[in-house]
């Protein structure tokens, strides 16, 4: 295994996310017990609020155990179609980030943030920077782990849950992983978590005293996992589940905009970080994309194709501001302009070379 690679991953989980979402639309919910799901008889929790769970409402549970510790709970039907809309929504925001994007769920994702497009140092501040955009946008709390791997990553975003963060260094993770229930590591369900019991495998550090041989003669080849994990060494790869299609970068101005001028100058700093991109990953597309979005927040794009790729920054610039000038004259305000890159060459787009940086 190769530990002497350092990479920065986040976990993000959203917290409580259908019945926050249900809260968030509607008001009289607020503050109160909720659970999403069916409440016949055969009904499940999909998901419950906080002030469910304090009163030991968890999801999967039958509605009819939900509703006998919590007489007071509200079951609200589920709405996937919206839960998939937000989602999405929050899926973009870490586009904005990464490319490198590993959903688990509606509301879940790993995200592998080494290199990121914004540039930013520390893995912590992208994090910060994830969770208030989401707030910002959705209205709901997302809590997020950071850690140089996924097994760690999950494990820390449970830990200030709900609404916060925390960081594993790699100073901390063997320690961090000696003191837990092996019931808490992922990927160990009850029954493994009792067979391991009953080889008197209480802990990570209980596992980490075991061999290799030990842990793969009992657990087969979640043996290895196993071993590696109680030493904090997890190598798998955050896997994107598609290729990025696109680039890009976008900006809500301050004040909104009604010069031409004033917004071929905002486009600037757009046009360098989508161009930057490009060259760091030695990709080229074809074709370029302006979005507007006007004060009254309709909100339109523009599109042009070129013959070849784009091969400079100056022809980002160019076939830029030929769009803008394309929505002139304007007769409303514009309150953000967004600069992207798409149509690239098969196989273009590879994993960002993972350099050891700080987290």
């Amino acid at each position: 295994m190769d530990e002497g690679r350092q990479r920065k991953i986040i976990h993000v989980d959203m917290d409580a996310f259908y019945a926050s979402v249900e809260q968030r639309d509607n008001p009289d919910l607020r503050g109160k017990p909720v659970a999403v799901g069916g409440s016949r008889e055969r009904g499940v929790v999909a998901a419950a609020s906080y002030e469910a769970r304090k009163f030991g409402v968890r999801s999967a549970m039958p509605s009819v155990t939900a509703k006998r510790q919590c007489p007071d709970l509200i079951f609200v039907k589920p709405r996937f179609e919206t839960y998939k809309a937000v989602s999405q929504q929050i899926r973009e925001i870490f586009a904005e980030h990464t490319p490198i994007i590993e959903p688990l769920s509606l509301d879940e994702a790993y995200l592998d943030v080494t290199e990121n497009l914004q540039g930013i140092p520390l893995a912590r501040d992208v994090a910060l920077a994830i969770r208030a955009k989401i707030k910002q946008e959705t209205g709901l709390n997302a809590s997020a782990g950071i850690s140089y791997n996924k097994f760690l990553a999950k494990l820390a975003s449970d830990h200030r849950k709900p609404n916060g963060q925390y960081v594993i260094t790699p100073e901390m993770g063997p320690a961090f992983v000696e003191t837990l229930a092996v019931g808490k590591f992922h990927g160990i369900g009850p029954a493994t978590s009792t067979k391991m019991n009953s080889l008197g495998l209480y802990t990570g550090l209980d596992m980490r005293n075991q061999s290799l041989e030990f842990m793969q003669a009992h657990f087969g080849k979640a043996g290895t996992y196993y071993y590696w994990i109680s030493r904090g060494v997890d190598n798998r790869e955050v896997r994107a589940n598609r290729i990025r299609k696109s680039v890009g970068a976008e900006n809500t101005f301050f004040t909104d905009l009604t010069e031409f001028e004033a917004m071929v100058t905002e486009l600037q700093p757009l046009i360098d970080k989508v161009w930057r991109h490009c060259e760091d990953k030695g990709t080229r597309g074809r074709t370029v994309t302006l979005k507007v979005k006007f004060a009254d927040f309709e909100q339109i794009t523009r599109s042009r194709t070129l013959i070849g790729t784009i091969g400079s920054r100056h022809e980002l610039a160019s076939a830029s501001t030929e769009l803008l000038k394309t929505i002139f004259p304007t007769e409303k305000a514009v309150r953000l302009l967004g600069v992207s890159i798409s149509g690239f060459s098969a196989g273009e787009i590879d994993r960002p070379e993972q350099m050891p940086l700080e987290l």
